[in-house]
């Protein structure tokens, strides 16, 4: 298939972008966004033709990689037979996709409500939590992100939710994360923190009173809070919690999910089933919108005999539902998955060799290729190079880490202290080393703050 390039100059495409687009969380002046003409497995091209290595999988989502043609194919064929009918009507390909979401889930996670996206799939777990149990409580971890909606914004724990709480949604309670490396119990083993945070949210749960509880939401493995990674046995402990009470458990999978952790879902390395999952991202890749919820049977079967108020009119979008067919054979297919585990391991090594040579470094939590390198001025104290929800006057040694990496031709998320390692799941070891030797030279700059 011929691909026409655009005869419009680089610099009228950043001007009709600029006026006469909105940015997600950004400041509307002053930016000068990344002008991109084409992509191709882990690069990135903007229009000067400069090469950036995507290290981040752009938001944690183009798992396969840029430019995979079987994509193309897939929704093209399915575009040419029919691109979108009402919801209430099937096609092949939303049945497949639902088989299949099946077979790969965890326990017996069975039937799914297609999205748009991730956010709209945590809207309808919280929704669809609070139908199903008559309860209206959901409890959910500070430093987690669920989406930008009302209702996902406020079950996160993230503070760009802030300017919206007057606003908010009722009925969220947060917890405390079992976050070891800043334990807030000051525990000091990963089997402390696991019992201590446990043992917290059991407490807020019983002063909530436990029957007003519909759910626990939770990330399959968190992300951009920072890579908190849950210590072995908490999500366990959790799970038994919630059963104990006669509380859904929901993973939140969005962006956990889809082989970047090493497995299928976050929460495969931890032995345990939701009750509900969202997810999103992974799912087509990236490639074409796409959320879902899939739900145990049980649950389903309450609605067999009055109606589930639930709908969108995208819900099951053909074309959707195409790519990411396209896109899970791809996983298997390619062994991406596998892939995942061992350049994440190979990505462990690899940064603990850098932590010898950079003393800003203070701690690196990774999970497949779902990582995080989280900068400290002190080893000792932990104090971070930038502080948590920093404003822009405590970001200037932050800042000036993110140009340099963008300088050496690589995007990655930079958030606070946080330098995140995510590249796409067909990542080979060279291009993780092209990148941690461009993260290196960047961390360099922090390490002239360092107080030793």
């Amino acid at each position: 298939m011929e691909v026409k390039t655009s005869k419009t100059s680089k610099e009228e495409i950043l001007k009709d972008n600029l006026e006469h687009s909105i940015f997600s969380w950004s400041k509307q002046s002053g930016l000068n966004p990344l002008n991109i003409q084409r992509a191709k497995g882990v690069y990135l091209y903007d229009r000067s033709g400069k090469k950036y290595l995507d290290f981040s999988s752009q938001l944690m989502n183009v798992n396969i990689g840029h430019g995979h043609p079987e994509v193309t194919e897939a929704v093209v064929k399915q575009m040419n037979e029919v691109s979108y009918v009402h919801p209430g009507m099937i096609t092949e390909a939303r049945g497949k996709l639902g088989k299949k979401l099946s077979e790969i889930s965890p326990g017996t996670l069975n039937r799914t409500f297609f999205t748009n996206g991730g956010t709209e799939a945590v809207e309808h777990a919280i929704k669809l939590a609070r139908l199903y149990t008559g309860r209206h409580k959901i409890i959910t971890l500070f430093q987690s992100y669920h989406g930008a909606t009302y209702g996902a914004l406020c079950a996160g724990g993230d503070p760009r939710g802030h300017a919206h709480d007057s606003q908010g949604v009722p009925n969220i309670i947060h917890v405390e994360n079992p976050y070891l490396y800043r334990c807030p119990w000051n525990s000091k083993t990963e089997a402390e923190c696991a019992e201590n945070a446990a043992a917290h949210m059991e407490r807020v749960i019983k002063y909530e009173g436990p029957g007003h509880v519909a759910a626990i939401l939770m990330e399959g493995e968190s992300g951009s809070s920072g890579c908190i990674k849950y210590p072995k046995g908490y999500w366990k402990k959790i799970e038994a919690i919630a059963k104990k009470y006669g509380i859904l458990t929901i993973a939140d999978e969005v962006m956990s999910g889809f082989g970047r952790t090493g497995k299928w879902f976050g929460v495969d390395h931890h032995g345990v089933e939701p009750d509900m999952m969202c997810m999103a991202k992974g799912i087509t890749s990236g490639y074409i919108p796409l959320g879902g919820l899939i739900v145990k049977e049980e649950i389903v079967k309450h609605f067999d005999n009055k109606p589930l108020p639930i709908g969108l009119t995208y819900s099951a979008h053909a074309v959707a539902c195409a790519a990411a067919n396209a896109v899970l054979d791809i996983y298997e297919k390619e062994n991406l998955i596998e892939n995942a585990a061992t350049m994440g391991a190979y990505m462990d090594k690899q940064v603990e060799g850098m932590k010898l040579k950079h003393a800003s470094i203070g701690d690196f939590r990774n999970t497949g290729l779902l990582g995080c390198i989280e900068l400290v001025k002190n080893r000792k104290t932990k104090e971070p190079m930038a502080p948590w929800n920093a404003a822009p006057n405590e970001m200037e040694i932050m800042n000036k880490v993110a140009a340099k990496i963008n300088e050496l031709g690589m995007f990655t998320f930079v958030r606070w202290n946080f330098i995140f390692t995510a590249p796409p799941l067909c990542v080979t070891k060279d291009e993780v080393d092209e990148g941690l030797e461009i993260i290196s030279k960047a961390i360099a700059i922090a390490d002239e703050h360092c107080n030793l």
